[in-house]
């Protein structure tokens, strides 16, 4: 184990050595095995949007093996997923990707203001399907996140107790916020925040824009006069809102771009700003495989360092 593997790992000193080795195996897996930076497949999309909104484009998709062949060939740290698409293949592809099991899930259905997702998956659940994490997602802003703030602290307590690691995905959204508000910097670096106090090892967060949306944090950026000129500016802020980047915090890949180039270019962003790489689903799984590998490889390469 490398250097800074060893660094990362040093910043969970609390946690037993079963989650340590789990994490270690997310940070040593796949293409960016050792760099300290991680490239993960997430299919929540069927769920979370419904499957002709998620796979009708690359009709392929619609098969829970196509994620798992896909995220091992194009070699992600990881492939998460909720609890029918991983057990629909952990046994036929056993050993070969670590599998992040998401335990909670939001329908469109009923789309409210204040979202609340169902915990849909449990810890046993991930034990049982050889997984090396979890994942949960709380909703910072809606009228119902002090209800997931406590599902997660429990559900990471248990993972912790067991060997797991525990990734928040941490979105704001909700009554709370205005649309614009979602994706603010002073929003998304408080998820971020947020997060880790609850005990996650792993942070996904949304890249943040240079919109403020809170009066009193406006006031704060601007006497400190804190750099949220650029997007590697807010990147690197909202690492450092997650104790002072003594946690890992990746960003979502969000809505599917026709253009590679403008993926690309995000993804240089966060590397410049410190930010310990991507969970890309829609803009993966929704264009042909070839293409999608063709991507990933390239998102990989400018995060060790191969490509500008």
């Amino acid at each position: 184990m490398n250097k800074r593997i060893r660094e990362i790992l040093g910043w969970y000193s609390s946690d037993c050595p079963g989650t340590l080795t789990n994490l270690a195996r997310l940070l040593n897996h796949g293409y960016l095995a050792g760099t300290g930076r991680l490239v993960i497949l997430p299919v929540d999309q069927g769920f979370e949007h419904g499957p002709a909104r998620s796979f009708a484009i690359n009709a392929p998709a619609y098969h829970p093996h196509y994620h798992f062949e896909l995220a091992i060939e194009a070699r992600c740290n990881a492939y998460a997923a909720p609890l029918g698409f991983i057990e629909a293949g952990a046994a036929d592809f056993v050993g070969q990707i670590p599998l992040i099991l998401k335990l909670n899930s939001h329908d469109v259905l009923h789309d409210e203001k204040d979202p609340l997702s169902a915990v849909t998956g449990s810890v046993k659940d991930a034990l049982r399907l050889g997984c090396a994490a979890v994942g949960f997602t709380i909703y910072p802003g809606s009228a119902h996140c002090s209800t997931m703030y406590q599902q997660f602290r429990e559900i990471a307590a248990e993972a912790k107790a067991s060997g797991l690691a525990a990734v928040c995905w941490s979105y704001p959204r909700g009554s709370g916020l205005s649309k614009e508000g979602e994706t603010a910097v002073d929003v998304v670096a408080y998820a971020a925040q947020i997060a880790a106090q609850l005990g996650a090892h792993v942070i996904k967060v949304k890249l943040p824009s240079a919109h403020i949306e809170q009066a009193d944090a406006k006031k704060a950026y601007e006497k400190a006069k804190v750099p949220i000129g650029t997007l590697p500016d807010r990147v690197r802020h909202v690492v450092q809102s997650a104790f002072d980047g003594r946690r890992i915090v990746i960003f979502s890949g969000g809505a599917t771009k026709e253009d590679d180039n403008a993926v690309l270019d995000e993804i240089r962003a966060i590397r410049d700003g410190g930010g310990f790489g991507t969970i890309i689903g829609r803009n993966s799984f929704q264009r042909r495989r070839s293409d999608a590998i063709d991507l990933l490889t390239r998102i990989m390469k400018i995060y060790a360092g191969e490509m500008q």
